[in-house]
């Protein structure tokens, strides 16, 4: 998985949530939620990197499924700015497309892992 597009888009989609979280505060004065958006943002790549070394398979399958919860929880908070008026539809739309493109690719890895196992 050394360098798998799972590993690669997860990475490229951190590094547009953090230059997200350094527009809101910096242009929209909003900080609450751009701490919790690169928080769970950040966390999809960061558990992906740390499933590679996981301790066993079930570590493994662990680690994707906490992934997998960061982006669902990243996908709720991207709604929220939007929302709320903190990002445009565009912006909105275009980083929802790459949330929601890494959980199905979450999805399709533990879906693939589980029937490994049984």
């Amino acid at each position: 998985m050394s360098k798998s597009v799972l590993r690669v888009k997860s990475y490229l989609f951190a590094i547009r949530i953090i230059k997200l979280s350094q527009y809101l505060p910096s242009e929209r004065k909003e900080y609450v939620l751009s701490k919790q958006i690169v928080r769970s943002g950040n966390a999809i790549g960061a558990l992906i990197r740390e499933a590679e070394f996981g301790q066993s398979k079930a570590d493994f399958i662990n680690k994707l499924n906490i992934s997998l919860k960061e982006a669902n929880e990243t996908d709720y908070w991207l709604s929220l700015l939007k929302d709320t008026g903190y990002i445009d539809e565009t912006e909105y739309k275009n980083l929802a497309e790459e949330c929601s493109e890494l959980i199905k690719m979450l999805v399709s890895s533990l879906k693939t892992l589980r029937q490994v196992n049984n």
